[in-house]
């Protein structure tokens, strides 16, 4: 195991890796931003697999936009989304934030540009890393997510964290104090919110090759 003074050596490191050769642009599996949305919020307590069929079903039902959300009725809604789990809490939510979208934004465009992060955790059933997932992919702002992933990874080098806004404040640290590197790293100026997606998402998949390679380990 390497050591590390900041957050730009894990990425450093992470990079040489190749984790998101087979990934999208911003890592995230969907490039559709009010499906970002959606997914972030259906993730919450189930596999990712799980909210792609739900997706699924939501498309086929064309209930990809504020307006479809609004007025579908909730009982076509919760079908829609049964396989991410929760589903009745979880769709009660949706349309809860959906409708309050609509009533302070106007459209979707409009909240992407003007949301902030104080007003997403006022909404019901929205946490500290639902409200930067839907920041920084859905909304592309310059807001790196952490999560469990984030926390063992960064453990495993020793460093602890109480708080999640610590550990996040740390990984942007060493980012935004080493640009130049990293724009020698990447070949490119690289905006800072890819940057954060890509972070994010490196670490998600080595994450999930360790794991595996674990489990592996123990058969």
């Amino acid at each position: 195991m390497i050591e590390l003074s900041d957050s730009f050596e894990l990425l450093k490191y992470l990079k040489e890796q190749d984790l998101l050769e087979n990934h999208s642009e911003f890592w995230w599996p969907n490039e559709n931003n009010f499906e970002i949305f959606l997914g972030a919020i259906l993730t919450q307590n189930t596999k990712w697999e799980n909210v792609e069929k739900s997706l699924t079903n939501l498309r086929e039902k064309n209930l990809l936009s504020l307006l479809a959300i609004d007025q579908v009725d909730l009982e076509t809604l919760i079908l829609a989304i049964t396989p991410s789990g929760f589903k009745n809490q979880k769709s009660i939510r949706i349309k809860k934030i959906v409708s309050n979208i609509l009533e302070e934004f106007l459209t979707f465009e409009s909240f992407c540009e003007n949301v902030s992060k104080e007003w997403l955790l006022e909404q019901k059933g929205i946490g500290l890393e639902t409200a930067d997932a839907i920041l920084c992919y859905a909304c592309k702002q310059e807001i790196m997510v952490v999560d469990k992933y984030t926390q063992k990874l960064v453990s495993s080098f020793g460093y602890e964290f109480e708080t999640y806004e610590d550990l996040q404040a740390w990984c942007e640290y060493g980012i935004n104090d080493n640009l130049d590197k990293i724009f020698d790293l990447y070949g490119y100026e690289i905006s800072l919110n890819k940057l954060y997606c890509r972070f994010h998402g490196k670490i998600v998949e080595y994450m999930k090759t360790r794991n595996k390679q674990f489990n592996k380990g123990k058969k």
